[in-house]
C-alpha cells in the first residue's frame, strides 16, 4: 500500500467500522484490494449496494426482519463510503443520499417504534432518528451526538445498548453532520443547538422531559460536554473520546481529519480551519458542569490524548466518573465490550430506569 491517505484510513478506523455494523469479512474484502484513496467511496458504495439488493429481495419475499437488517447495514456502508471522502463532493453527496435512503427504508421495519424528526435550525434543518423501547411511555431518552465524521446512520448498535435497557434514543445529525453537513457549518456553540433540539424533544409526548441524557463520541463528546455545561434540562452526560481543545491537538491530527474539519467548518483554507479549531474548547465551560458526567478515553487514542478527558472530569463540579481503557483506541471502538454496556448501565441508573 503506497497511498498515504488510504493507509491512514485503514490503520485508524478498522475497529470502528466493525464495531458499528460492518461485517468483518466485508471490511477485509473491500479494503484488501484498494490501492488508492480515490477508490474508497466507490468500493464501499458497491459493498452497500450488495446489502441493499439483499434487503430488496428479502422484502419481496416477506422476510421483513432480514430486509431491515440489510437496509440498515447498507446505510452504514454508504455512510462509511463518504465519511472522510470530502475531496470529491459529487461522489460524497451521492453516497450520502444513498445512506439516508437506505436508512429510511429500514426504519419502518425496525422492531421498535421509530420516527424521523426534522427540526428547523438557522434557515436549514437538523434531522434525528427517534426510537423507543417496546413499552408504554413517556420514556427516559438519550440524545446521541455524532462526531466530525459520524452520523445517525452509524448508530444502530449504540441505540441498541440503550433501548435494551429501557431508554429511548434520539440520534441527531447536528450542524456540519450528516443531513446538515451541506448547509450548516459545524460549530462549537452546542449550547444553542441543544436549546433548539431539546425544545423540539419537549413537544414529543413519548419523551419524559425530566429524564433526558446525552451521549457523544469523538467531537460529539466535546459537543456533549458543552451541552452539559449549559443551563439545559439534562440529567446526565457521557463524553466518549472527545477533545478538550481541538486547536491544541490540531498539528497531531491526521490529514484526513484535518481536511474534513476544514470542509465541514466551511473554512476557506487550512489556516482558517486551524484557527476555528481553537474555538472548539472546554476552557471556561467544563467547570460549569454540575450534573453527573462520565468521561471515557482510550490510552491508545491516536487523535485526542487521554489526558483531555481526565482534565474534563477533574474540572467538572458535579458527580463525575473517569474511565481510562488501557488498550482503547480512538472512540475505544476496539474494546466496545468494556464501555458500551457500562455506559448504558450508568445512564440508566442516572435516568431512573429500573434494573434490567
Amino acid at each position: 500500500m503506497t497511498d498515504a491517505l488510504l493507509e491512514t484510513a485503514i490503520s485508524n478506523w478498522g475497529p470502528r467500522f466493525t464495531a458499528n455494523g460492518v461485517d468483518a469479512s466485508d471490511y477485509a474484502r473491500i479494503t484488501n484490494v484498494l490501492e488508492r484513496w480515490d477508490d474508497w467511496c466507490r468500493a464501499w458504495s458497491s459493498g452497500a449496494e450488495d446489502h441493499l439488493d439483499l434487503g430488496v429481495t428479502a422484502l419481496e419475499e416477506g422476510r421483513r426482519r432480514s430486509a431491515c437488517e440489510s437496509f440498515a447495514r447498507a446505510a452504514t456502508y454508504f455512510h462509511f463510503a463518504k465519511f472522510l471522502f470530502v475531496h470529491d463532493r459529487d461522489q460524497s453527496m451521492v453516497a450520502h443520499a444513498r445512506a439516508v435512503d437506505a436508512l429510511n427504508r429500514a426504519t419502518p421495519l425496525f422492531d421498535t417504534p421509530t420516527s424521523r424528526e426534522v427540526i428547523d435550525f438557522k434557515g436549514s434543518k437538523l434531522v434525528a432518528l427517534f426510537r423507543t423501547p417496546n413499552a408504554s411511555g413517556p420514556h427516559p431518552t438519550v440524545l446521541l451526538i455524532p462526531g466530525l465524521d459520524s452520523t445517525k446512520e452509524e448508530f444502530r448498535d449504540v441505540e441498541r445498548a440503550f433501548l435494551d435497557r429501557g431508554m429511548a434514543t434520539f440520534a441527531l445529525d447536528g450542524p456540519g453532520q450528516g443531513e446538515a453537513e451541506w448547509t450548516l457549518p459545524l460549530q462549537p456553540e452546542w449550547e444553542e443547538v441543544g436549546e433548539v433540539v431539546l425544545a423540539h424533544m419537549h413537544t414529543m409526548p413519548a419523551i419524559d422531559q425530566a429524564r433526558v441524557g446525552v451521549w457523544g463520541v469523538s467531537l460529539g463528546g466535546f459537543y456533549a460536554a458543552r451541552l452539559a455545561s449549559a443551563d439545559l434540562p439534562i440529567r446526565a452526560t457521557i463524553a466518549l473520546a472527545g477533545p478538550y481543545n481541538l486547536g491544541a491537538t490540531w498539528k497531531d491530527l491526521n490529514p484526513l481529519t484535518r481536511r474534513a474539519f476544514e470542509v465541514r467548518s466551511f473554512s476557506s483554507s487550512p489556516e482558517e480551519a486551524e484557527q476555528r479549531a481553537w474555538d472548539m474548547t472546554l476552557e471556561g465551560f467544563a467547570e460549569k458542569i454540575s450534573q453527573p458526567l462520565m468521561v471515557i478515553m482510550g490510552k491508545r487514542d491516536r487523535l485526542f490524548p487521554w489526558q483531555d478527558g481526565e482534565r474534563l472530569a477533574n474540572e467538572a463540579r458535579g458527580e463525575n466518573t473517569f474511565i481510562l481503557l488501557e488498550d482503547g483506541n480512538h472512540g475505544c471502538a476496539n474494546v466496545i465490550y468494556r464501555h458500551r454496556p457500562l455506559g448504558a448501565d450508568w445512564m440508566a441508573a442516572r435516568l431512573g430506569v429500573a434494573s434490567q
